[in-house]
């Protein structure tokens, strides 16, 4: 009996303990969101909990979601509560949009903003952001612009910017024009972290512009302006504070690892990106994910070409989370040539097919954007087409009521008034149509000129790539001659020699990828133009600061090439000989400007300087008299200043 008692209470005690689990695993589960948005009563709280509530597909998804607010809308729509309708059609567009219907999305949002003068200022907010997003997301950045400008001139939104649009389009030289202009002049001249995250960002704008040697002078003087703020003893520092410096300071070793990778300076950037990668992780917390990965690749691609394969394997086999295509087309790229290395072509082709299959994947996913971006463009010009076609009706129906009127007054006229009123509407029909016939036959032959055009300019393109890459080939056999070749002296001259090749070639490349063959934009010639001078001397002068001061200057071919094998010449020379003892402290400054029919050019470094017979080597040296003859063939003539430290050189030109 005892035993029965003491069984009966303890399965009363477990009884208990599994309820009392249960009740709290059901207290401890979040409530779901759509849940409590169909517990608030009237519309305009449902908006604010709405968009109050970021995380508000953690149990019901947005197809959920927009099936709830279509059941409200419907309601509203019934009893006819416009304050009710606007708020739901809100909502309904901003669920839209997590949907990934961008189009349906434009639609709801641009019909509502018609609306605008009734709103308050945070809806309107709300469907200008609204629209942003929308048109970013589906690259129609002329239309993103477009809205941004509207609220930049309706003031509802402060600090307006539009570099990121620039960046997403590619144009990342514009970009960091805008950037500089807009948020470089806000930042305090004591705010050395804010100039740190500043130049950070600046030279992030350069290394995607593929303009690695300036971009790794703004990371090195973001590197200044953060060493600063450190040792600032004066200000004091809370913990998050000291967090954000170190966390900045390894993003910033990182893009200038990543900017030696794209130099081919692999062992330099080694330590650089191991330091960052490191960091990053410590001070991750989901901030610095991007970043770790973007380093990650760049280490394992410097280590690859280091012939360090296993290193570079380990690296390529970590467990990224969140790539974005490129990144995983990177990686995929990375370990077909590690397969390649071991003769393994088997994986290296599956690796290789992957990158395919992402391409193929991005061409659907772009037919599937512009589907949507006609689709947004009709959507949002439907409404105005009907309004257009309904009063021209109204118009068209008023004319035919006043011509039967018409008709009935001019009954009685006499019949030969009538014939010639026909025949003078004959006669205006004649001419009528013969202006129709002489307007299709000048379009036509501006579609004939355009086609014209069109081919010359796709001709003149393909003939300045043929010359470039003829040029390419008789650097190639240089190449070979220099392998060839015991001399030194030769080695040296055939090296210039091929130095000169690539500037004319340089020049070529630069034409056939500008939509106007006829000038080359000479800032972006002259940066790609030092990036191969440096390949060349990989032993020197990749730390000497240089500074290109030729922003929005063009010139024609003519006078193109032989500022091109001029400049090749002087930053040959600088590297080979103005620096004998280290280019630690070594500065290049290059000018150059042309305004109207007038030019102005000047080269300077801070050099060794010219020796004492150099009047006497001119003679003798093949590159001071190639620069003469290409200064005298601009009508100038070089000008030399040996007084001040280094070297100067200028000349003006028409």
């Amino acid at each position: 009996m005892y035993l029965a008692h003491k069984k009966l209470l303890v399965f009363s005690l477990v009884l208990c303990l599994g309820y009392a689990v249960v009740c709290a695993q059901a207290e401890s589960e979040e409530p779901d969101p759509l849940f409590e948005f169909q517990e608030i009563t009237t519309a305009g709280n449902k908006f604010k909990f709405f968009v109050s509530t970021p995380n508000r597909y953690t149990k019901s998804s947005a197809y959920d979601w927009l099936e709830s607010v279509k059941v409200y809308l419907d309601s509203a729509e019934k009893i006819k509560d416009s304050t009710a309708i606007y708020s739901y059609r809100l909502m309904q567009a901003q669920l839209y949009n997590d949907i990934g219907d961008f189009d349906k999305s434009i639609a709801i949002a641009n019909e509502l903003y018609k609306i605008t003068d009734s709103l308050d200022s945070n809806a309107t907010t709300f469907v200008l952001k609204l629209l942003d997003d929308n048109y970013g997301k589906l690259q129609m950045f002329d239309k993103q612009i477009e809205t941004r400008e509207q609220m930049q001139k309706m003031g509802v939104i402060e600090g307006i910017n539009f570099y990121d649009i620039y960046a997403s389009m590619g144009l990342y030289r514009k970009a960091m024009n805008q950037y500089i202009q807009t948020v470089g002049i806000t930042i305090p001249d004591n705010d050395h972290l804010g100039k740190a995250r500043y130049h950070n960002k600046v030279g992030l704008y350069l290394f995607m512009d593929k303009s690695a040697p300036t971009a790794i002078n703004e990371f090195n003087k973001a590197l200044g302006y953060l060493k600063v703020y450190e040792n600032d003893i004066s200000q004091q520092k809370t913990e998050n504070d000291i967090f954000e410096s170190e966390a900045l300071r390894a993003d910033i070793e990182g893009n200038i690892g990543k900017s030696h990778v794209l130099l081919k300076e692999n062992i330099e950037a080694i330590p650089l990106l191991t330091t960052s990668i490191k960091a990053l992780k410590e001070f991750n917390h989901g901030r610095y994910g991007k970043q770790i990965i973007d380093n990650t690749l760049a280490l394992a691609e410097a280590h690859l070409k280091l012939n360090n394969n296993i290193t570079a394997k380990r690296l390529l086999d970590e467990d990224f989370e969140d790539m974005d295509i490129k990144q995983q087309i990177l990686r995929n790229r990375l370990l077909a040539i590690y397969h390649d290395k071991f003769e393994n072509f088997r994986s290296s082709a599956t690796f290789y097919k992957r990158n395919q299959q992402i391409s193929d994947s991005l061409k659907a996913n772009e037919v599937s954007i512009l589907n949507q971006q006609l689709v947004a463009i009709v959507g949002d010009s439907d409404l105005e087409n009907s309004r257009r076609i309904i009063n021209e009706q109204k118009l068209a129906n008023e004319k035919i009521r006043n011509e039967i009127q018409a008709k009935d007054e001019r009954i009685n006229l006499v019949f030969i008034s009538l014939i010639f009123t026909l025949l003078g509407f004959a006669g205006l029909v004649y001419a009528y149509m013969k202006s129709i016939k002489n307007q299709r036959l000048i379009a036509e032959q501006n579609h004939i000129i355009e086609n014209s055009l069109k081919e010359k300019d796709s001709l003149l393109k393909e003939i300045h790539h043929r010359v470039k890459n003829n040029l390419q080939m008789v650097s190639s056999l240089l190449s070979l001659q220099t392998r060839n070749t015991k001399s030194k002296a030769a080695i040296e001259a055939l090296e210039e020699g091929k130095s000169r090749v690539k500037a004319m070639a340089l020049i070529h490349q630069k034409l056939y990828q500008n939509d106007d063959l006829s000038v080359i934009e000479m800032q972006g010639y002259i940066e790609s133009l030092i990036n191969s001078v440096q390949s060349v001397y990989k032993k020197g002068g990749h730390n000497i600061s240089i500074t290109v001061d030729a922003e929005g200057t063009e010139l024609d071919i003519d006078r193109a090439i032989p500022f091109g094998l001029i400049l090749n010449e002087l930053v040959s020379n600088t590297f080979k000989y103005a620096f004998p003892e280290g280019d630690d402290n070594g500065k290049i400054y290059i000018h150059l400007r042309k305004n109207g029919e007038q030019g102005y050019f000047e080269y300077a470094d801070n050099g060794v300087g010219l020796p004492e017979d150099t009047d006497e080597r001119t003679n003798n040296s093949m590159g001071l008299r190639l620069i003469n003859r290409l200064v005298n063939q601009l009508q100038s003539k070089l000008n030399v200043d040996r007084t001040t430290e280094g070297v100067r050189f200028w000349f003006n030109f028409s």
